[in-house]
């Protein structure tokens, strides 16, 4: 069966693509004549960066999957879809399913249905960043000289790496031990002609991983050729494609190579000024502007952009607590409760929550007046400033972070650790310089397991979380998290097959060379648990 999609403002359908149904829109969102596509596949040189704009276009749209859908969704945004979606899944963002908050789906696991419509998101969001990066791969000749070619190139290879890596994850479980699994069709730009007549089948976790790694190998020796500054973070630099080869090697538990990558994205974001936030820098709330020092690559949002004229469907309407949004009637975000717990006093990070009190020190008055109006609850988030800082602002232009260093420092101390170095010496550094003085690793405690109390804390909301649980077989336990719903505090098994997304229905329909025996197993639907 072939299906043909209009999107107003949807660079790519992944089900056009990777299903074989017709597609027509331009790359940057036009729709466009038959001769006009001619005009695409000849890949024009002096529109090589607006196809390179286009891949980080991807990242922060306004509802593109409104075509797909057949309906409009206001959890519609982008790549922080995919964020909001996998935070909601695991163990640390608790919130309440009330109707306003649009993660129920994701609390409950509903979303693993082969047609629920957080499915059929994720899949066209990712596949639309590699679609577009493939645009720009099959564009440039890559014995190519010229520095910017070199830099454009790299940029294609660097997003199509993250979003393979970003799905591998979603779609089977974690690289070790499950290499000759299943994983997600592998669309390249050497394939992606074939594949539009032909359809795509599953590849196995160890040639998807092949193809990142190779790309991000590719991608670094280009942009230490060329040594062209980028405009902006939401552009790939050198220090970020390292801190993407340091995300991926830790994923396949390759931890020597690990640690000198994320060594090699430190020393790179230093040469950017790009350095952690100190303690005098994370005590109030922020996390909201991409000029901020410690963030290295993100999603840049304007006052303009869809999204943030929208008023509600955007990324801070429902993540932030300050800002006029969906978050003011859904009752926020909060933490883990035992998670919060698990926090000393003297680290300033505890007060990116409020406490049982009701309160947090990180506040200003007027912060805690305007929380405590608004009725927020124990362990509700204060990480993330208003745009500008502004109090009950609508105007939801938040920068969204993608890769902030202190993830380097993190993931070099974890990968020192399991690869025989003293991670302990590198995380206590850290922390002490930038966290707490006093912090130390206990006598007899598992760095690894260190590291991840850490990342749980640190990157909290950043849409990192679910990508640790995977790869370090945790499962999901919400028991003692504070979930306000109790049909919704689950034990989930780590290797239970409802950690993993279907297929969507539309694409095993679609694609020629997939059938209904290529979809994921269904795992057990979770049945509430007693919350001890």
């Amino acid at each position: 069966m072939k299906t043909k999609y209009i999107f107003a403002s949807f660079l790519f359908s992944s089900l056009a693509f990777v299903g074989c149904a017709e597609m027509d829109t331009f790359p940057e969102g036009s729709t466009i004549t038959g001769e006009q596509k001619e005009e695409v596949g000849k890949m024009d040189p002096t529109k090589i960066e607006a196809r390179v704009n286009a891949i980080f276009a991807q990242f922060n749209q306004y509802m593109p999957n409104t075509g797909a859908l057949g309906r409009e969704r206001h959890n519609d945004i982008g790549y922080p879809s995919v964020m909001l979606f996998t935070d909601a899944n695991g163990n640390d963002v608790v919130s309440d399913d009330n109707g306003y908050n649009w993660t129920g789906s994701d609390l409950d696991f509903t979303d693993r249905s082969q047609t629920s419509l957080e499915g059929q998101i994720v899949w066209n969001d990712m596949y639309s960043i590699i679609y577009a990066s493939n645009n720009v791969i099959s564009g440039i000749d890559p014995a190519s000289t010229s520095a910017t070619d070199q830099y454009y190139l790299a940029q294609g290879l660097s997003a199509r790496a993250f979003s393979y890596w970003v799905l591998a994850q979603l779609y089977q479980f974690n690289y070790k031990g499950n290499e000759s699994k299943p994983c997600v069709p592998l669309i390249t730009e050497e394939n992606m002609e074939a594949a539009e007549k032909e359809g795509c089948a599953r590849a196995t976790v160890k040639d998807v991983y092949t193809k990142i790694t190779s790309d991000l190998t590719e991608a670094i020796g280009l942009l230490e050729k060329a040594k062209v500054a980028r405009k902006d973070k939401r552009y790939i630099s050198l220090a970020v494609a390292y801190g993407l080869s340091a995300r991926v090697y830790l994923t396949m538990h390759e931890y020597a190579l690990a640690a000198t990558a994320a060594d090699d994205a430190i020393e790179a974001a230093s040469a950017e000024n790009i350095v952690p936030g100190g303690m005098t820098d994370i005590n109030k709330p922020t996390f909201s502007n991409i000029e901020e020092k410690n963030w290295m690559w993100g999603i840049i949002v304007n006052e303009t952009d869809g999204v943030v004229t929208s008023g509600i469907v955007n990324w801070p309407s429902h993540m932030g607590s300050f800002n006029y949004g969906y978050a003011n009637y859904s009752g926020g975000k909060q933490i883990n409760k035992s998670l919060y717990n698990s926090i000393p006093d003297v680290d300033p990070r505890k007060g990116w929550w409020l406490g049982s009190n009701l309160r947090s020190v990180n506040l200003t008055a007027a912060q805690q007046a305007l929380m405590t109006d608004y009725g927020y609850g124990a362990y509700t988030q204060v990480k993330f400033a208003p745009y500008n800082n502004v109090l009950e602002t609508s105007t939801n232009a938040n920068d969204i972070p993608l890769m902030r260093v202190e993830e380097m420092y993190l993931i070099k101390a974890e990968a020192e650790a399991m690869s025989g170095k003293d991670g302990k010496g590198t995380l206590e550094k850290f922390m002490q310089t930038y966290r707490y003085k006093e912090y130390t690793v206990s006598g007899g405690a598992n760095v690894q397991d260190e590291v991840f109390l850490q990342r749980r804390i640190e990157f909290w909301g950043e849409g990192l979380n679910w990508f640790d649980l995977m790869r370090l077989n945790k499962g999901v336990d919400r028991r003692g998290g504070g979930y306000p719903n109790d049909n919704m505090i689950f034990n989930i098994a780590s290797n239970d097959n409802i950690l993993l997304w279907p297929i969507p229905e539309v694409e095993i329909q679609s694609n020629q060379a997939l059938t209904n025996a290529d979809q994921n197993t269904p795992g057990t639907t979770p049945e509430a648990v007693a919350d001890n």
